[in-house]
């Protein structure tokens, strides 16, 4: 199994890892503009998000930029999916220079209808919105976001082009509803809330299928400690990158 181990130190605190890859990162690039508001739903009622706007964007449809769909794990403080996706999300994939949109669950799940539902309504307005890339479309998450990952990627394999769950449980989605979109997993073996043995598994089948996937195992990792995550969302957006590219060029099929 093409896994890559990672060994996280458990003596840092999560704010401190937070912070140090916050700092390495300003280092490479400004940091976005990340707005906070909400979007009315056609059905009624309003879904919470944040939106991160990189630095240089300008709106040009010659310049079109990935567009990063981020799902907070749970958590029901307002916000709280911005907060997940400046502390944890952005920092990992400033490099992209993309924009990154982070609602806050409008239910208790990201995996059922009516959160799928705002969520997809959101997005169409952010694509309306702003140049994307429609070649460049990520969903990510964690824990309960990592589930909504998942969910919303088996099913909408039309508008994601990749998805990275982050110690998250597949639960019954179909394999084939992911179509040829690749897949990035991180896990860690020493998980304390979600399994480590399932997602190794559906690496496993993914594999076997000949769809593109990759899994980092997070070695000691615990699933509390969400700062040790972000180097590896960076690394498995590089490899993302990659697949998108050879995708375009043809070279490597």
């Amino acid at each position: 199994m093409r896994a890559l181990a990672i060994s996280a130190s458990l003596g840092l605190s999560v704010l401190l890892s937070m912070m140090v890859e916050t700092r390495l990162l300003a280092q490479v690039s400004d940091p976005p503009r990340v707005t906070e508001t909400a979007f009315e739903l056609a059905g009624g009622g309003e879904i919470r998000y944040g939106i991160s706007i990189p630095a240089g964007y300008d709106g040009s449809v010659d310049n079109e930029r990935p567009l990063i769909l981020a799902l907070h794990p749970g958590g029901r403080s307002p916000y709280y999916g911005s907060n997940f996706m400046q502390s944890i999300v952005e920092p990992a994939l400033r490099s992209w220079e993309a924009v990154i949109v982070a609602p806050d669950v409008p239910t208790r799940s990201w995996a059922n209808a009516e959160s799928e539902r705002a969520v997809l309504d959101l997005l169409e307005e952010v694509l309306g919105s702003y140049a994307i890339d429609h070649d460049r479309i990520l969903v990510t998450g964690f824990s309960m976001g990592g589930r909504g990952t998942w969910y919303l990627a088996t099913r909408h394999a039309d508008l994601f082009t990749g998805a990275i769950p982050i110690a998250a449980s597949r639960a019954n989605d179909p394999l084939e509803g992911l179509e040829g979109i690749p897949v990035h997993l991180i896990h860690s073996p020493d998980d304390e809330v979600v399994p480590y043995g399932p997602a190794e598994a559906t690496v496993k089948m993914l594999e076997d299928r000949g769809h593109p996937v990759q899994l980092i195992s997070l070695e000691g990792a615990s699933h509390y400690q969400m700062g040790d995550y972000i180097a590896p969302l960076r690394a498995a957006g590089e490899w993302m990158r990659r697949q998108w590219q050879t995708e375009e060029t043809g070279v490597g099929r």
